[in-house]
């Protein structure tokens, strides 16, 4: 074997929850457990290690009016990659960010699609707006356009209604999402109120994003049939200052936003505590901002997940529920590298030492 250079990372390099590790090798951009034979330059990183951060809801390409130019969908990307972030579950994006595969300088990229909402009923210029009668060719569509996942768009304000209310009846949601698995692809779906639920996970949807309307009630049904959740509380802190601005025009939605608001903590413990699958997602791009994934983590635990769990639903479970290797022998070597032991305090994932991509260190 000729010398080549080659990354050494040491300290602790935390290959799973409990399975720590006293080194690891980048050799050509992959994990090595095993010293090369042959090296020659080799870089040494010392710290505390993680698989690359995962943001399992998040919009690259998407701004607060809709798409952005491939400037901005770049220093999204990077912002994120700051942060730790590697691995993006994009939750919908009106935005062709196929051109982001070609870079191995930003984060890995699962696409959803773009969302799928009723006619006039979510965010203009977000979202494929449509009647129920086009649903299932539309996620058809946007299954093969996506990477094994689609979203829909289950609820949203009705404004004859005053309220949140559910986008799609029965028959139609169950006949999409039977599509999408045919097709091979998971199904998400946008809900904050309770109305949606049940119809979405009796209909086989493999996913909720936000799940503010999540209720005692529905938690044995989400747990009975494995539906994971991704709360996106950094997102969900803006509730007070949407029904703040809709008050005057909307009291009824208003009070609602604020209950969800309220009981918020409460909802994801009890979802936790009832062993429904919860990752972390930020709910970046639109009007939130790239980078918060650190901020997510920490939410969690403030909700009452233990911080070994919090952390697993940023980096190892997330990481397998996506498909997607961690620090196995042969992975991509995508990593994060840390001052101290996040397992101790989340409140070190805000402040990476490295962050190393396709076993490059990018930072």
């Amino acid at each position: 074997m000729s010398d080549r250079a080659v990354l050494h990372v040491k300290g602790r390099v935390l290959a799973g929850p409990e399975d720590v590790r006293d080194e690891l090798w980048v050799v050509d951009g992959r994990v090595s457990y095993d010293r090369p034979a042959g090296a020659g330059d080799i870089r040494t990183v010392e710290g505390w290690t993680l698989p690359g951060l995962v943001d399992a809801h998040c919009h690259v390409g998407l701004g607060p009016h809709g798409p952005v130019d491939a400037a901005t969908a770049e220093k999204q990307a990077l912002t994120d990659r700051e942060a730790g972030t590697l691995l993006i579950r994009d939750a919908g994006s009106p935005s062709d960010t196929r051109w982001v595969d070609d870079r191995d300088d930003l984060p890995k990229i699962i696409r959803a699609g773009r969302h799928i909402a009723r006619t006039r009923r979510y965010i203009r210029n977000f979202a494929h707006e449509i009647e129920p009668a086009d649903l299932v060719a539309h996620v058809a569509q946007e299954a093969r356009r996506g990477d094994g996942w689609v979203k829909l768009v289950g609820d949203w304000i009705d404004r004859d209604l005053g309220d949140l209310a559910p986008s799609w009846p029965r028959d139609a949601v169950e006949a999409a999402i039977a599509e999408a698995h045919r097709l091979g692809a998971r199904v998400t779906a946008h809900c904050f109120a309770e109305s949606s639920l049940t119809d979405l996970v009796e209909a086989g949807i493999d996913c909720v994003e936000h799940a503010t309307g999540l209720t005692e009630d529905l938690i044995p049904l989400f747990a009975s049939r494995g539906v994971a959740i991704v709360p996106t509380l950094v997102n969900i802190a803006t509730f007070p200052d949407l029904a703040a601005g809709g008050e005057a025009r909307f009291p009824r939605w208003s009070a609602h936003m604020r209950r969800l608001y309220e009981r918020r903590y409460d909802t994801v413990r009890a979802a936790y505590d009832a062993g429904i699958p919860v990752y972390v997602g930020t709910d970046a791009g639109g009007s939130l901002a790239h980078g918060l994934v650190a901020a997510e983590v920490a939410e969690l635990v403030t909700a009452g997940i233990p911080p070994l769990d919090a952390l697993s639903a940023t980096s190892w479970a997330a990481r397998a529920w996506l498909g997607r290797p961690g620090l196995e022998e042969g992975a991509p070597a995508d990593l994060v590298v840390y001052e101290s032991d996040p397992r101790a305090d989340v409140r070190v994932l805000a402040s990476p030492r490295r962050v190393v991509l396709n076993g490059q260190v990018v930072q």
